[in-house]
């Protein structure tokens, strides 16, 4: 059938064909719109997925460096109820030196002399094992008092010296790993000296 002879009705039909087909194909526009949304969308997923990731390798870096920070601890710190047990010990054998004079001392002989350098040996030796595992002694007397170091036990009037100072150790202070194990027992001096009031050196000046 030519062209000439077509209906009206035909024609409209082949109309709306043609117009209906140049619809349904995509422009250039529309395949670069929708290129261009998917990628914002990967460029979003990817962002998220990044997020996540860095959130969680974080999280197990907190987690290695705090297993890593408590094994530390346990090493230093895992034997510090033994090492204040231990320390009962090495007071006992602090005490028991003490306990003798000085010129007798000097002065022993035989099995005494060997018995007492066997409690001088056995305390030293005690101190250097307790000294290889991070415990130290806290040297008190003649520093000003701390109480995070020390415990006050009784205050000595000592005009000598500055108000505050420890002038008596009665127990030593140990630590261990840098933490307090045990505080010092101490005696701090108490009206020591005073500096001169700021109103009389204005008043020598002025004069």
């Amino acid at each position: 059938m030519s062209d000439d002879n077509r209906n009206p009705a035909e024609e409209a039909d082949i109309a709306a064909n043609a117009a209906a087909s140049e619809e349904a194909e995509p422009t250039a526009e529309d395949a670069i719109s929708a290129l261009l949304a998917e990628k914002e969308r990967l460029d979003a997923e990817v962002a998220s997925l990044k997020d996540k990731f860095l959130r969680a390798f974080a999280e197990a870096d907190n987690v290695r460096r705090r297993a890593e920070r408590e094994v530390a601890d346990a090493k230093v710190y895992g034997i510090a109820n033994f090492a204040r047990d231990v320390l009962t010990v090495a007071d006992d054998f602090e005490r028991a030196l003490g306990a003798i004079d000085a010129d007798a001392r000097e002065t022993a002989d035989g099995t005494l002399k060997t018995v007492l350098d066997g409690i001088d040996l056995t305390s030293r030796a005690l101190t250097q094992t307790l000294t290889k595992h991070g415990v130290a002694k806290i040297e008190a007397e003649g520093t000003k008092f701390d109480p995070n170091l020390h415990q006050a036990m009784f205050e000595v009037p000592n005009p000598e010296v500055p108000s505050g100072t420890i002038v008596q150790v009665v127990q030593p202070g140990y630590t261990i790993g840098g933490r307090v194990l045990r505080p010092a027992l101490v005696g701090v001096a108490k009206g020591g000296p005073k500096a001169a009031p700021e109103a009389s050196a204005d008043k020598t000046d002025a004069a």
